[in-house]
């Protein structure tokens, strides 16, 4: 029981450090900047989505963090990590922290939550 413990603690560090990711970069966009607008621009995005872009990071890591909602969130997050996974593939950037941060969110959950390894049981060899 104790070593449960011990993951699912582990599990909610990760989730958390993961989730400080999407909630700096939404509140850096909330707070815009010369560095918001250079980021923009090289990813070709306009400036009009700078507030969505923002409030959907937020509202996606909010969703992560609360238990009940915790796959959702997941679900939510992976889908906004493509989105940038794309956008970075189309100018040419790496692409590879991205690839990181989809990897935490769900190793973060997964250790966390008993409901997701019951659906995604791990095999031993």
């Amino acid at each position: 029981m104790a070593a449960t413990t011990k993951i699912a603690w582990i599990g909610r560090v990760v989730s958390t450090l993961t989730s400080l990711v999407f909630l700096m970069s939404g509140v850096m966009k909330l707070k815009g900047g010369a560095e918001v607008m250079q980021g923009m621009d090289h990813l070709g995005l306009p400036a009009s989505l700078i507030l969505p872009l923002a409030i959907l990071e937020i509202a996606c890591a909010v969703i992560y963090l609360i238990p009940k909602t915790s796959i959702l969130g997941a679900i939510l997050l992976t889908g906004f990590i493509g989105g940038a996974i794309c956008a970075h593939l189309r100018v040419g950037d790496p692409y590879f922290v991205q690839i990181i941060i989809g990897m935490l969110i769900w190793l973060g959950l997964y250790l966390r939550e008993d409901r997701l390894k019951g659906l995604i049981p791990l095999r031993s060899l």
